[in-house]
């Protein structure tokens, strides 16, 4: 027998804000809010509702690629994608479902160690902790045990192994490389396969010294790099042949082609490659040649007759070992010839001096608290994955010391979040890459900068000062950024967030949107005490009271508020404690009077008298309501100046049209003119309810006839969301006529622009309704006029979707 099992890693850095529990706007990822939605997008999504097309390259099937691969996602992501794509996680827990039916009962989903940390680099303590919290989050997602755990970066050591035998995992993958030697487990000699020579076809078992044994795979190395660097997705024929090469006749044994590559690759690092996969996947299933399986059946028909030894402190991308974690290896990411990692040493370093000093801490500090403070750790995993007031209390029956009273419950909740952020902190991807300011390393120094925060708020102790004194040994590449003490002053000191910023954010969020008794501000909530909003001309002042509860540690305190605005983005205010009512109306009272005088001045004096340091301006705001409330204030500015700019264009549109003619250099500032002012109006007419499709083409006429570069990105979007909405309206009314020629319209507007619009949330909405059997609209016999014309508009809907005709009966139309 032959079989072919793809596996796919399914992962991304974390990137929240570790003090908000939520990933704040970011810019790299435009058009979408950040890059977990934006690879959700490309990646994630896709593979879930993935294309099967005919020799037309019509869409003829939509395949959940899942439940024919082996996987493991990420907790960490999984936990973001529980919140902001609820319909994709279902997407893939239904695949994991369909795969025990497909392979016999064993799901072709994997656990992952939670949160990315390089095992064989671990203290013994997270390492048991990594291995639980990923085993547990698998089973609250999936609702059975794993089988198979992933391992990043398939970094492996013995211990390693020893935890994940320990908590029955069966199996785990592995690359070719970290093989040492093999043997017969009917023999006695051992084969010597160093140097990416192990047969990857079949299974083996290791011998572990706790006299345990586990089941390892060693994917296809050749192949699995032809997908994630050679192109091999570019066309699922191609890959399919690749696949069917890793098999040999010479072989007398059931025999296993399997790679494994990071997910990503199908649809985000290569363009349509879930569409490869999917051709692929088909093209085997239905070949004859080979089965689809995953690793768990192929266990259970063919076990190990193999032992084997291995390499250990090895990974898949370092060849060095696991040294890319902790030296300059010489390991990176290329393009930057004259840098050097040495700051990966003394940041490793300085994380493990912060985690064994927070662990004394916790221990010492937890014990009066929590039974067993490491067991409490291990079990806190239930708590994060599902905060709710009955489940915390379950937690803390089981494990508190005793009934604890609201200001020990938070102190016992700071200490164990302290733990969570303190193995955050080395999630891998903090030492991947070149630069000590990168992305990813700001990130994991947010995650230690957080765990110093809840070791002074729970304890009183500060090591910040002495963390930071440690991290002047991690220099950077880049002159400015210095080390690594001043990268953490820059980027990580100021994110942290305190309940006076939450206040802060509420305040002047309050100015610009209509909160409810309590209102939810990421993993904050604020409930109204009292509020009031005077107004005179622009200028408006917002006093207030509110209970400000932290849904992490349950914390709670009552801050005063007070928020002066100018009418433009001039925003100042203050917060500080809420002392009695008397202070609270002398404060009201003192503004109120200041401010029906227009006496502006006094009102700036008394804030900076009553609220001293605790003062904040627009610039406080968390980022996505900043840059929404900035979009707010801009609008009427943004809408004038592209008036001036419409206006500039008409006045000049013929003589640019004439140096175009004439092939003669445009200036640089009537390009710029006639670029604002097109696309400005492009992007308003593809906004309007009732688009305009001849005043869309001569718009685009004349920026052809101009030679303006458009807003792709942007108009892209747009388009595409408009396509969504209308895509919608026809699969819940399929019948109506008039939502079926609306999104024609749209589909015709669509391929006028000058660029790919995105199709796939339309094609998948529009799939099941143009592939069902339909009578007519709104249930009109067939002879009738508009059923006729509701046939044409259905088959003109389909050959722009790409999708292969509409199927009529008889019957009533179908919904």
């Amino acid at each position: 027998m032959k079989y072919v099992c793809i596996h796919g890693h399914f992962y991304q850095p974390p990137r929240e804000n570790p003090s908000l529990e939520a990933i704040e706007l970011q810019d790299s990822a435009y058009p979408y809010h950040d890059w977990n939605e934006r690879i959700t997008a490309e990646c994630y999504a896709p593979n879930g509702t993935s294309r099967l097309l005919d020799a037309q390259q019509r869409i003829v099937k939509l395949v959940n690629n899942y439940g024919q691969i082996s996987f493991n996602f990420g907790p960490t992501l999984l936990l973001w994608m529980e919140q902001k794509s609820p319909e994709v996680l279902e997407l893939i827990k239904q695949a994991d479902k369909e795969s025990q039916q497909r392979f016999g009962g064993h799901g072709s989903a994997m656990a992952q160690v939670y949160n990315h940390m390089i095992m064989p680099l671990a203290h013994a303590r997270d390492k048991e902790t990594q291995v639980i919290w990923g085993i547990r989050d698998f089973v609250y997602r999936f609702g059975r045990r794993p089988e198979g755990m992933w391992l990043p970066e398939t970094a492996v050591d013995i211990p390693t192994l020893e935890v994940l035998a320990a908590q029955g995992i069966r199996f785990t993958i592995l690359a070719p490389r970290q093989a040492k030697r093999v043997r017969a487990q009917s023999g006695r000699s051992w084969k010597d396969v160093s140097g990416d020579r192990i047969d990857p076809s079949r299974a083996y078992q290791i011998r572990l010294p706790s006299k345990k044994t586990m089941a390892l795979f060693f994917y296809d190395g050749p192949i699995s790099q032809g997908v994630a660097f050679e192109g091999l997705l570019s066309d699922g024929k191609k890959f399919a042949d690749r696949l069917m090469s890793g098999f040999s006749d010479e072989r007398t044994w059931p025999q296993l082609a399997h790679i494994a590559t990071d997910g990503e690759s199908y649809g985000h690092h290569h363009h349509y490659g879930e569409m490869a996969l999917t051709y692929a996947l088909n093209s085997i299933e239905n070949g004859g040649i080979a089965k689809l399986i995953n690793y768990g059946q192929f266990l259970e028909l063919h076990p190990p007759d193999h032992w084997v030894e291995i390499f250990e402190n090895t990974s898949w991308s370092c060849a060095h070992g696991t040294e890319r974690w902790k030296s300059n290896c010489g390991c990176n990411s290329g393009g930057h010839a004259d840098w050097n990692q040495e700051w990966r040493a003394p940041l490793r370093s300085a994380l493990d001096w912060l985690r064994d000093t927070l662990a004394e801490t916790f221990e010492k500090e937890a014990k009066s608290l929590l039974r067993e403070p490491w067991a409490a750790r291990n079990d806190f995993i239930d708590v994060v994955l599902n905060r709710a007031n009955e489940n915390l209390a379950m937690f803390l029956q089981k494990h508190a010391t005793h009934e604890l009273d609201a200001s020990e419950r938070v102190r016992a909740l700071k200490l164990l979040e302290l733990q969570r952020h303190a193995m955050l902190m080395y999630t891998s991807c903090g030492w991947f890459f070149d630069e000590l300011s990168g992305l990813e390393t700001v990130q994991v120094l947010r995650y230690a900068g957080r765990a110093i925060q809840l070791a002074r708020e729970a304890t009183g102790q500060d090591v910040e000062a002495a963390f930071c004194e440690r991290l002047r040994n991690a220099k950077s590449n880049i002159p400015e950024h210095g080390d690594g003490e001043q990268i953490y002053k820059k980027w990580v000191a100021p994110a942290i967030i305190t309940v006076d910023k939450v206040a802060g954010h509420y305040a002047v969020s309050s100015l610009f949107e209509t909160y409810g008794e309590k209102t939810r501000i990421y993993c904050y909530t604020v409930e109204r005490q009292a509020y009031d909003v005077e107004t005179e001309g622009r200028v408006r002042l917002a006093i207030g009271r509110g209970l400000v509860r932290s849904e992490i540690t349950t914390e709670e305190i009552v801050l005063n508020f007070a928020v002066l605005h100018f009418g433009d983005h001039n925003i100042t205010g203050g917060v500080r404690e809420f002392l009695d009512e008397q202070h609270f109306s002398e404060l009201r009272s003192k503004l109120n009077d200041a401010f029906t005088k227009a006496d502006t001045a006094a009102v700036i004096r008394i804030l900076d008298e009553q609220f001293h340091r605790g003062t904040f301006s627009l610039s406080s705001l968390f980022r996505d309501e900043q840059r929404r409330i900035i979009g707010i204030i801009l609008n009427d500015t943004v809408a004038s100046v592209s008036g001036d700019f419409r206006k500039m264009y008409e006045n000049q549109a013929s003589l640019i049209r004439f140096l175009n003619s004439l092939a003669v250099p445009v200036p640089d500032t009537l390009r710029s003119v006639a670029a604002i002012a097109l696309n400005s109006q492009l992007q308003q007419a593809l906004e309007k309810p009732d688009i305009d499709v001849a005043g869309i083409r001569c718009l685009l006429r004349e920026t052809r006839l101009n030679n303006v570069h458009l807003d792709a990105t942007t108009l892209e979007f747009i388009m595409r969301h408009r396509l969504e909405i209308q895509a919608t309206a026809f699969h819940d009314h399929p019948e109506d006529l008039d939502s079926l020629k609306r999104l024609h319209v749209l589909l015709d507007v669509a391929g006028d622009l000058p660029f790919p619009v995105g199709m796939w949330t339309a094609q998948n909405l529009a799939f099941q309704r143009l592939t069902t059997n339909h009578n007519g609209a709104n249930g009109k016999a067939i002879d009738d006029p508009v059923h006729q014309e509701w046939v044409r508009e259905l088959a003109a809907v389909s050959e722009k979707l790409h999708i292969r005709g509409p199927l009529l009966s008889k019957g009533a139309a179908s919904d």
